[in-house]
């Protein structure tokens, strides 16, 4: 596959997938999820790799989650809800090598749901993170909530959910969602550090050593699956509608009115 809005290398044994769309704070469409499945299929099955570091381009952002500009009640690509986002989720955890979120901005929503499934995530003392579903009409039925609840504790993860507040880097760390936090300036050698430490371990422990955290969580999968099918509905409601429109509009959405809860 040629990549349009993706980076991938490999040096020294380490696998880099960039995010690059930074005129988008590095949200994602359907092309882009499809180019990071891919990036993720080949560098998962390299045996000459052994650790992966998932990145936004620029300084503002890691990722902001779907593209509010390719969602129109659906998004612009395949998959239950127009983006193959169960099988980018999927293959995060199913790769046989670790993988590193490195956190240098704003990694909210779908974004802050890719840092929640990598196994690792380091942060720059100027990244933030959040969630803005029920702000935009949208919401992770599956992993991004499901999983999350087991990463921060249930209390945390639903407060993230509902309320839809900042968290610096330092909130992060202390709930769990981050692994270290460094000066922005020494991200790059912090996950470097990291990815040498990897390398200096055997492959196929690892190896099975994800794959038996991943046992623990693998019912989430189906949650998601059935999940994305009510979201795909709900993406269909003016109610859900609200939120994108406001979104674009620079308001304040009002769902109330569209709702019967």
């Amino acid at each position: 596959m040629e990549y349009q809005d993706i980076l991938y290398s490999v040096q020294d044994g380490v696998a880099y997938v960039t995010i690059n769309r930074p005129d988008k704070y590095n949200a994602f469409r359907g092309k882009t999820c499809e180019e990071l499945i891919a990036a993720f299929n080949t560098a998962g099955w390299d045996k000459s790799v052994g650790v992966i570091v998932l990145a936004g381009a620029g300084d503002k952002a890691f990722c902001t989650g779907g593209d509010q500009s390719a969602h129109e009640g659906q998004y612009d690509g395949r998959g239950t809800i127009g983006l193959p986002i169960e099988e980018l989720h999927s293959i995060i955890r199913d790769v046989p090598k670790p993988v590193i979120a490195k956190v240098q901005g704003f990694a909210i929503g779908g974004g802050n749901v890719l840092c929640t499934i990598c196994d690792f995530t380091i942060a720059g003392q100027k990244a933030v993170f959040g969630q803005v579903g029920p702000k935009v009409g949208s919401v992770d039925p599956g992993f991004g909530t499901a999983f999350l609840a087991r990463v921060v504790g249930e209390k945390k993860a639903r407060e993230m959910w509902y309320l839809c507040r900042r968290y610096s880097a330092e909130e992060a760390l202390a709930m769990g969602l981050v692994n270290a936090v460094v000066p922005n300036e020494e991200l790059d050698a912090e996950v470097g550090r990291w990815c040498a430490d990897i390398l200096e371990k055997s492959p196929t422990a690892i190896a099975i050593a994800k794959r038996s955290f991943n046992m623990d969580s693998e019912h989430i999968r189906g949650i998601a699956g059935m999940g994305m099918y009510a979201l795909s509905l709900y993406y269909d409601t003016e109610e859900s509608k609200e939120g994108g429109k406001a979104f674009k509009e620079k308001r304040k959405p009002d769902f109330r009115k569209f709702t019967k809860q």
